[in-house]
């Protein structure tokens, strides 16, 4: 998206909001995703070699951008069995959970947003937006208890509902914040459709156990799994870009102009 791919704006969002360790669950054929946050001392030797100063200064700060490991899923059974691929990894401690397809345009990045939600009422949290009837359709949906400015106690969720049986219009979206005990309730989750281990559905088993809040965030979301969203997003993101946004913006205008 724009001039990165979509797991780095990702990777950038987490140490934006101070982790400094990160975990990517992958699949076998992704390793390109693992050389491109290593060093490449040969491409680094090649841009130096050709004066190209700021290409350098980019490759290195990608490589240096956090201490990364990564965790193969080999098969794709869901959000929840990709969770419990990283357990090992994680250990008994509470962590963060961010999905690529989820991209947040926000002057405050979401995952520190709700750190400080965490941090406050302890307890996992979950990212909610509002999505209006249809996107009751689309969406996990909440049943929330508000408990603050924009924060609400969850106490139930349902996948796509739809606006008859929605108990809100507050969806939930690709951050979290999970304690450990998400691990022990995802293990006794039985799969759902395609044999896949939902996360919505370890979370409500874990809502019966401890409290599970939910942050309605400020910011712009965009569903980077759809063409027209992605696209949205692009956009958007590159008409604040430095290098790219002035001259987006007169070929937007005249492109506009000529319709």
């Amino acid at each position: 998206m724009v001039d990165k791919p979509l797991i780095q704006h990702i990777v950038e969002e987490a140490t934006a909001s101070g982790i400094e360790q990160i975990i990517i669950v992958t699949s076998p054929s992704k390793s390109n995703i693992e050389e491109h946050f290593g060093r490449s001392f040969e491409l680094e030797n090649v841009l130096g070699q050709r004066k190209e100063e700021a290409l350098l200064e980019e490759v290195r700060r990608v490589a240096g951008l956090a201490n990364i490991c990564y965790v193969r899923q080999n098969e794709q059974l869901g959000l929840g069995h990709a969770i419990l691929a990283a357990s090992e990894a994680v250990g008994h401690e509470p962590f963060a959970v961010f999905l690529p397809d989820d991209i947040f345009d926000a002057p405050v990045p979401v995952m520190k947003q709700m750190l400080e939600v965490y941090r406050h009422y302890g307890g996992s949290v979950i990212a909610l937006y509002r999505v209006g009837d249809e996107g009751t359709r689309r969406y996990g949906i909440v049943k929330p208890k508000r408990v603050g400015e924009r924060v609400y106690q969850v106490l139930d969720m349902e996948e796509k509902p739809g606006p008859e049986h929605a108990p809100s219009d507050l969806a939930i979206l690709g951050r979290y914040i999970l304690t450990p005990e998400i691990f022990e309730a995802l293990r006794v989750t039985p799969p759902g459709k395609g044999g896949e281990i939902q996360l919505t559905d370890g979370l409500a088993l874990l809502l019966t156990q401890q409290a599970v809040y939910g942050y309605e965030f400020e910011g712009t979301y965009y569903d980077a799994g759809t063409p027209l969203s992605l696209l949205k997003a692009s956009v958007a993101l590159a008409l604040k870009h430095p290098e790219m946004g002035a001259e987006l913006k007169d070929y937007l205008q005249k492109l506009i102009y000529d319709l």
